[in-house]
């Protein structure tokens, strides 16, 4: 049976992604090694971190200035090394959701912290609006897509000082003014590689401001400096992010990818705004995410979410339980998802209603 594959993270890679790897774990690039154990310094694999950082580049039209680091850690250990770096004084902070949140507790280390809205109260269920950021803070920090509670931030905000984002969940979903920030960094489990790499964009004039002494590894410099290679970097899931960057690039790039996701994010939300069973946890449609839909069941139909859950299974369909901070359900719809796979979804729904 066909598998959807609708899990939050790690998630779905495209056919592309999957077969390539497979293949250069057996053998990669002529070498007749696996990509297991090549050496990093390799000429074979330097070329895969060069073309990786140069099409990161071209499709999200990086500016000349910024530097592309593939780093271990995942994002959580950004919430460390962004304060770490550019936290002098005081730094601001949107909390929209859990990983906003565990943001601001690390930022809290190192200095000030101004925590200019927050939607906690309401089980962080909309992106609070109306915010007034500190002219004198040393950065805004946001988180572009929060997974567990369905989110999204569309667009780049306009603030007067330099922003830092978390987008590990909507990478390449959306164009993206790079330009506008200091940092974007993000793990690679949801729109880009396996679990082990961290992307770092980062902008090379902002750093050297803080008066602390930075540890080495911590040091976004460091990693510069050494062309990301300053200790053995996580090499399958670099390759693997290789690959899926060359499937974005022949799909025609961001704007071609984000139509494709509006296309599929909206299919899903009209099946559930005209559903008698369920609705939505987000309401306020500029608030949804496009690549985490949340949704429950009404009231009277609670006692049936279980059941929905495996009767979605003898579809093929996995992946969809929600957060528990939530409950529910939940569709991550990714950018190697296919239509196909909502298609599914949106019928058993429906004939799960009907029964």
């Amino acid at each position: 049976m066909k598998k959807h594959n609708f899990y939050a993270g790690p998630s779905i890679l495209s056919e592309y992604t999957l077969k390539n790897t497979a293949a250069a774990i057996e053998n990669f690039a002529g070498t007749g090694l696996s990509i297991l154990e090549i050496s990093h310094r390799s000429k074979e694999f330097v070329a895969v971190i060069d073309e990786a950082r140069a099409l990161f580049k071209e499709l999200l039209d990086i500016p000349d200035g910024y530097q592309v680091l593939f780093l271990g850690g995942g994002a959580s250990l950004q919430f460390c090394m962004v304060p770490y770096n550019l936290l002098n004084k005081k730094a601001s902070y949107l909390d929209t959701g859990t990983w906003a949140n565990k943001a601001i507790k690390e930022a809290k280390l190192f200095g000030e912290v101004d925590v200019v809205g927050s939607s906690k109260a309401d089980n962080y269920n909309y992106i609070p609006k109306g915010y007034t950021v500190a002219p004198d803070s040393d950065y805004f920090h946001i988180t572009t897509n929060n997974t567990i509670y369905g989110t999204e931030i569309h667009n780049d905000p306009d603030v007067d000082v330099p922003m830092v984002a978390d987008m590990s969940s909507d990478i390449f979903s959306r164009p993206v003014d790079v330009s506008k920030y200091s940092i974007i960094y993000g793990g690679a489990q949801k729109n880009l590689a396996p679990a082990g790499v961290t992307f770092v964009i980062v902008k090379e004039d902002a750093l050297g401001k803080v008066d602390r002494a930075i540890p080495t590894m911590l040091n976004y410099k460091t990693h510069i400096d050494k062309d990301t290679m300053f200790n053995t970097p996580p090499v399958l899931p670099i390759y693997s992010a290789l690959q899926t960057l060359k499937w974005y690039k022949e799909l025609g790039g961001v704007e071609a990818i984000n139509k494709i996701n509006l296309h599929k994010a909206q299919k899903l939300y009209d099946a559930i705004d005209n559903s008698k069973m369920f609705h939505g946890t987000v309401t306020n449609p500029e608030d949804r995410s496009i690549m985490n839909i949340t949704f429950v069941m009404n009231d009277e139909y609670k006692e049936l979410e279980k059941d929905f859950i495996d009767f979605a299974s003898t579809k093929g369909i996995v992946g969809i339980k929600g957060h528990r901070s939530v409950g529910g359900f939940r569709a991550s719809t990714y950018n190697a998802l296919p239509e196909s796979s909502v298609d599914v979804l949106i019928a058993a729904m429906k004939e799960f209603e009907n029964k």
